[in-house]
């Protein structure tokens, strides 16, 4: 099985060719299996697992040069949050990528963010969302034709601000991991220039942030996630011929998980 690297996230990167170079096993430690952790989700994200394919753990052991026993818990771990699945007969299996799925995932990110903007009207300070604004600005000057990844970055990081102006972890990560499962379509979609429309919207929630319209502003981030079974049904098109096409293409990269807080410049 040929796993290509084109794809994985620039700071996962590193950590995979760290591992892939040939050596015999790293030694487990905390920090290691974190870093495999990571090396092994950024390929799950990005589909370097194509849907429905059974993941060969020795080949891909070997690749990354580490034994299965670690290779196994972070497959383990990935299964349970979601990437990976697994079948009796064939192992561990890639996740499909399929529009229904994604659908649902979208309804529950809406649900969720409709939950934080609200809390994160009531506790955000002044100053917190005087940065909030900063930050829609300055990524309106970001050009649309500019590269997926860095507008998918700016998109993230408005959207998991919102989470730690709520000041409660469990929404932070909760957001963190939806995010994780729909970067992909994400990613896709945002090659296809509804950006203007997006960072107009961003400036309308700032604003009802501002003014302290509780009531106004789910509905509002409802409206702004939201997406048809028809809309999403398009862009997993687009994802399969990406998929599938990508290892005759240039290489590209996919954006890693965000970390990025609004008040942090960009």
């Amino acid at each position: 099985m040929h796993f290509s690297m084109h794809f994985i996230p620039t700071r996962s990167a590193q950590a995979a060719d760290t591992l892939m170079t040939p050596s015999r096993p790293a030694a487990r430690t905390m920090a290691g299996q974190a870093e495999l952790y990571n090396a092994v989700k950024a390929m799950a994200v990005s589909f370097e697992f194509k849907p429905g394919e059974r993941i060969n753990e020795v080949e891909l052991a070997r690749r990354l040069n580490v034994s299965r026993t670690p290779l196994r818990e972070v497959l383990n771990q990935l299964m349970v949050e979601g990437f990976l699945t697994r079948s009796v007969n064939r192992g561990f299996i890639a996740r499909l990528l399929d529009a229904k799925q994604i659908h649902s995932l979208y309804e529950y990110r809406a649900v969720l963010e409709a939950g934080i903007v609200r809390a994160a009207c009531e506790r955000a300070t002044d100053e917190e969302l005087a940065a909030l604004r900063a930050f829609v600005e300055r990524s309106r000057d970001v050009p649309e034709d500019s590269d997926a990844t860095r507008l998918l970055e700016l998109d993230e990081a408005f959207h998991l601000t919102l989470a730690r102006y709520s000041r409660n972890e469990e929404f932070v990560r909760a957001l963190e991991s939806v995010n994780a499962r729909i970067h992909f379509v994400r990613w896709i979609d945002m090659q296809q220039g509804r950006r203007s429309h997006t960072q107009g919207e961003h400036m309308r929630i700032v604003q009802a942030l501002e003014r302290r319209d509780i009531d106004a502003l789910p509905d509002m981030m409802r409206s702004h996630i939201g997406r048809r079974l028809d809309q999403i049904t398009d862009v997993i098109r687009t994802g399969f011929s990406t998929i599938y096409m990508r290892d005759q293409a240039e290489p590209a990269t996919v954006a890693p998980a965000n970390t990025t807080t609004a008040g942090e410049k960009t």
